[in-house]
Formats: structure tokens, sequence, C-alpha cells
């Protein structure tokens, strides 16, 4: 059996600039097939469209488009494909330090800190923040580099000030890892993503970082503040939501689609993670999306 690989995605920055801007039409990010990570500070807009975010240990999934800013090597994959319908995709990319060592601890760039250091647990933003922020993205495409420059900086403030805002990773999830331990947890995320539509054993998930059971369990409880199973179980949960909202098949359907091999479980833990049942989900859902 094939695994994926982490990566250590090296970004190089825009011409002109100390940043990397890219937009992509589209589904055209090609990260989003894996689990990766970098030093740079990731401002993600996503212009329209439904899909997963998966961040850390954090699972999720999106209406209407997006807005993440994620922090240094915090684990993440892409959050577009041929199924988010989504017009386009910007994707900001910055070192903590780009603008130099000793920038933001100046008075003025106080909150511009405080926010980096919120996004080491990632951060979604909605509403009108999502809607204003996702306005002055699209306007930086025709700008210069210090035009851009100043407008991110801006932005950058504006989020900070925001009260429309969720910590991705509020519960916990250690970024101060060795760069070993980032890859294995890397090639445990890409195990699940490959193969939750299937059984996953403790067994051959320590057998895949070379630990013992005991020890796994406990190192992933340790850097992801959750059990392995609650983690997998999330992810089939999640994975039920897009399908939901996406594939007009039955609900017993999506059950088996999304790894659950017992309707009844399936049922009572969507209801146990989402407070709705997954018809009422659905009925739900769909309603947003029209609107």
């Amino acid at each position: 059996m094939k695994i994926a690989s982490p990566s250590l995605e090296i970004i190089t920055p825009s011409f002109g600039s100390s940043f990397m801007f890219g937009n992509y039409v589209g589904n055209f990010n090609s990260k989003s097939h894996l689990w990766h990570y970098h030093p740079e500070i990731e401002l993600v807009y996503v212009n329209g469209g439904s899909g997963k975010r998966q961040i850390g240990s954090h699972i999720s999934y999106y209406f209407d488009g997006d807005l993440i800013l994620i922090g240094s090597n915090l684990p993440h994959c892409g959050f577009t494909n041929t199924q988010t319908g989504n017009q386009d995709e910007t994707v900001i990319q910055m070192q903590p330090d780009f603008l130099g060592k000793d920038f933001f601890e100046i008075q003025e760039m106080k909150n511009i800190q405080n926010l980096f250091n919120q996004a080491k647990g990632g951060i979604a933003f909605f509403g009108e923040t999502k809607k204003n922020i996702g306005k002055q993205i699209k306007v930086m495409e025709k700008q210069t580099p210090f035009e851009r420059l100043l407008t991110l900086l801006n932005i950058l403030n504006q989020l900070e000030l925001s009260n429309e805002y969720k910590i991705l990773n509020a519960d916990g999830f250690t970024m101060k890892m060795h760069l070993q331990d980032n890859d294995k947890i890397n090639l445990v995320f890409n195990h699940v993503k490959d193969h939750f539509q299937e059984p996953i054993t403790l067994d051959e998930v320590a057998d895949l970082v070379s630990m013992t059971i005991s020890s796994f369990c406990r190192y992933f409880k340790k850097i992801t503040n959750k059990t392995f199973t609650t983690f997998v179980n999330e992810y089939r949960l999640v994975h039920a939501s897009k399908l939901l909202v996406e594939k007009q098949i039955s609900i017993s359907e999506i059950s088996f689609e999304s790894g659950f091999n017992n309707f009844s479980h399936f049922n009572k833990s969507f209801k146990a993670y989402t407070s709705k049942s997954a018809s009422q989900y659905r009925k739900e859902s769909n309603s947003i999306i029209k609107k």
C-alpha cells in the first residue's frame, strides 16, 4: 500500500514583493489533494462555493465561500476541488517576519502581532468580515506591489479588530513540534484522508509511524487534544455533511460512502456532532445555498 508522504511546501514571494500572492481560477490550486505545511502564515479567500476545511485536527464544512488565516507550520489541506463550485481562490502567504525581524514589535503593529498569535490555531472569518475582506482581496489582484502591501496590512488589522471569527483548533493543537513530529502527524492525516471510507485500525496507523498502539494513542491525543477514533469519526461526519449538500443520493448511501458500516450508528453520531438529523441538515443547508 502506497502512503502519501507529508509535504513541506517551499514558498517563493511574488516578483517584486515580500510575500506571495496567488489567484487560482476555479479549482486550479493544486494543493487540494494533500496535507502540507510551511513556516509562512497563510490567508485564504475562497470566492463562493462550499466544501471542506481541514486545518490541524479540525475538520468542518463551509458554505458560500471561506476566509481563513492559518498559522506557521499548521498542517492543512487545500479548500477547493471540482465539487466546490467556487469562482476562484486567492492565497496570500507571508513569513511571520516578512517585513523585518522587529517590524511587528512596534506599537502600531501590536494588533497584527496578536492576530498572528491567534492564527496558530487557525481562524475562520464569517459574516460581513468575510464579505468585505473578500472584496479587498479581489482588488489586490490589480494593485502594484507597494499598494498590495498597504492593503494587506490594512486587511490584517481589520481581521484582528473583527468579532466575526472562530478559532478552529480552540481546544488545542500542539504547534510547537519538532520537524519529525510534523512529518509523523502528516503521515497519519494523509492516511485518514485516503482511507476514511475503509475500516482503519489503530494497529495499522501505529505501524505507519513506527510506534506501539499505546504510545501512538498518547502521542496523537497530546498533539491534537482528541483521540484518533474521534478524529476519524469527525472526518467521516464532515464528509457526510458535504455529500448531504452536494449529492442527491439517499442518506443510507451517504452513510456508507462516508465510511460508516452501521446506519443507526451513523444517525446517532451525526446528530450528536451537528445537533441535527441528517435529513434536517440537508434541508437547512439547501435552503441556505438557495438564498
